[in-house]
Parts: C-alpha cells; sequence; structure tokens
C-alpha cells in the first residue's frame, strides 16, 4: 500500500539549549564523580524522560530538603533556580549542595538584587507558581517583588513610589506577550527601570522565532516538551499566534493519534522546547514513517555555540 505524502518542516533551534545541557551533565558527572545517590531538589529540568533516564542512573529526585538523609552525598538545585532561603537551609544542615542554576536565570537574580540596593521595588514579569519566579522573588525579603501575569495585571498592582521601580521577567515567557506586558509597565509608570540587557533568554527567544518563521506553512505543529514546561507551552502558544491554529504539546510519539490527528495533513511543523532532548524528535519523525512518506526540511533561524561552565566542584570530574 503506498503511504501518503508529508512534508516534516523541522524548526531550528530547537531542543537542549545551554542552561539544561549543564544541568543534566552536573548530575551526570556527580554520579559518576561521587556515586550513587545524588539528591536533586526539583525536577532538574521540565521533561520526565530526562528526569527518568537520571532517577535509573542514580538520581534521586525530591521536592524539599528535608526529604534528604544526612548521608554526606551531593545534592544539587535545579536550572530554575531556587530561593535565598534553600542554600541557607543547606548549609545549617551542613549538606553539600551543587548549584545548577542556569547562568542567565543567575542574572535576573543578581539583577533583582541590584534593584532593591538600590532602593528600587520590584516588579517581576512571570507565571505564578513556577519554579523560576518562586526563585527570583525568593532573593528579596518579602514585599520586595510585585508579580505581574498579563497585561491585565498592570492598573491593579499598588506600588510604593511609582519614580522608584524596576522590572525583571522570567526567561521562559513569550516574547510578544512580555513585550506587550513592558509596554503597558511603561506607560503607567514612565520611570520604571529595565533590565541592561534582555532577559528572556537567547534560547526562549530562538525558539520561538524558529516556530514563528513555520508555522504558516504548517497544516499541524507538533511541539515536543513536558506539560510544566514554561518554554515548551509558550512554543504552542506562538504557533497558533503565527498561523497554525492545530498546534499541540506532547511528550512523546506514543501519545499522537497519527490517523485521527493527522487526516489531511499535508506539512507538519515539529519543534521541542528548550528542556526535550532531540532523541525524543527523532522518536516522532520515525512515527511518521510508519504512516507515512515523509520528506524532511529542516528551516534554521539561528545557530546556537554558548556553552557555560561548570561549578568548581565538578569541573574536574
Amino acid at each position: 500500500m503506498n503511504k501518503p505524502n508529508l512534508k516534516i518542516l523541522l524548526a531550528a533551534p530547537r531542543g537542549f539549549c545551554a542552561g539544561v545541557d549543564r544541568a543534566i551533565k552536573i548530575v551526570e558527572l556527580a554520579l559518576e564523580k561521587y556515586g550513587a545517590p545524588v539528591y536533586v531538589r526539583h525536577e532538574i529540568v521540565h521533561n520526565k524522560f530526562v528526569v527518568d533516564n537520571l532517577r535509573d542512573q542514580g538520581a534521586v529526585f525530591v521536592e524539599e530538603l528535608h526529604e534528604i538523609p544526612n548521608d554526606g552525598q551531593p545534592v544539587i538545585f535545579s536550572a530554575h533556580g531556587v530561593a535565598k532561603s534553600v542554600p541557607e537551609a543547606a548549609e545549617a544542615r551542613e549538606m553539600f549542595y551543587i548549584d545548577a542554576t542556569c547562568p542567565l536565570v543567575s542574572k535576573v537574580h543578581r539583577e533583582a538584587e541590584r534593584h532593591h540596593k538600590n532602593g528600587d521595588q520590584i516588579i517581576l514579569i512571570g507565571h505564578a507558581g513556577h519554579p523560576e519566579v518562586i526563585g527570583t522573588i525568593g532573593q528579596l525579603p518579602d514585599g520586595a517583588v510585585l508579580l505581574v501575569e498579563t497585561v491585565e495585571d498592570v492598573p491593579k498592582i499598588a506600588v510604593e513610589d511609582e519614580n522608584s521601580l524596576a522590572f525583571c521577567t522570567q526567561t521562559t515567557l513569550s516574547v510578544d506577550d512580555t513585550a506587550d506586558i513592558v509596554e503597558a509597565l511603561q506607560a503607567r509608570f514612565p520611570a520604571i527601570k529595565g533590565p541592561h540587557k534582555e532577559d528572556i533568554c537567547y534560547a526562549t527567544t530562538n525558539r520561538q522565532m524558529a516556530v514563528k518563521e513555520i508555522a504558516a506553512g504548517s497544516d499541524y505543529m507538533l511541539v515536543l516538551g513536558a506539560p510544566n514546561s514554561s518554554n515548551s507551552n509558550r512554543l504552542v502558544e506562538v504557533a497558533r499566534n503565527y498561523g497554525c491554529p492545530r498546534a499541540k504539546l506532547v511528550q512523546r510519539a506514543a501519545e499522537i493519534d497519527w490517523a485521527a490527528e493527522m487526516a489531511g495533513v499535508k506539512v507538519l511543523g515539529i519543534t521541542a522546547g528548550a528542556s526535550a532532548p532531540d532523541v525524543l524528535v527523532e522518536e516522532v519523525i520515525a512515527a511518521a514513517r510508519e504512516h507515512f512518506a515523509v520528506s524532511l526540511e529542516e528551516v534554521t533561524l539561528a545557530q546556537e555555540d554558548v556553552i557555560f561552565k561548570l561549578p568548581k566542584a565538578l569541573s574536574a570530574a
């Protein structure tokens, strides 16, 4: 039987960013150097495939430090960053901890601290409850940071002094939505200070640009990523906003009903969030080949060559 034709537009860049790559390497090298178990507070990155793989190697994932015994084994903080109270609590218990916070998240932390030191109240653009937002708010005393999630929140916030304000953003937001919120903040608070350099990370921006490029030419769009991955969810929104209303977030190829979902689809767009490994994209393409005569076209919007240094405790491993 002849298979129907399917063209796959593969967005690039896609998948792992430098911060995610570094965080995963930190867990792997800690296991290699110190042996199992290595404890990880929160998912090291938001991807079940990655977490399960590390768990199989001996990583033990916990939500809070009190779940970890005092056995001298390393404790790793996730790529999303943590509140200052977390390393303080680890030090109080004399734990050996390694911080895998993405350097671009740490940059936002330092930025917020600098503005606070200069007497500014901080407005953080981000999603309530996200680990990165919890970590950033937790760099400063209670009340020093106000959270804004949408343009509609801007008129409602009560600030202490309109002339002493600064804003920061979560690194994994929609570039377009964030620009609208910043515009609303600047309209209401003309004196508000912004970051010296864009807070939304290069990888988030690049992946969204690549999706914008292929969305309108795709009949259907698959984003490989986890339901709790902010940057992956933003890619689905970007695809829908830029010409592909049929966009879906999937974790694995097994979640795709090829017969029902792909009926009438001639062009399939595929990308992956910054915490999704490329092996999951390859898995989807292999599954597509079982049902279709596939032709592949990679659409590249940027080249990424960023590499972040490993912590000193592991750099020799």
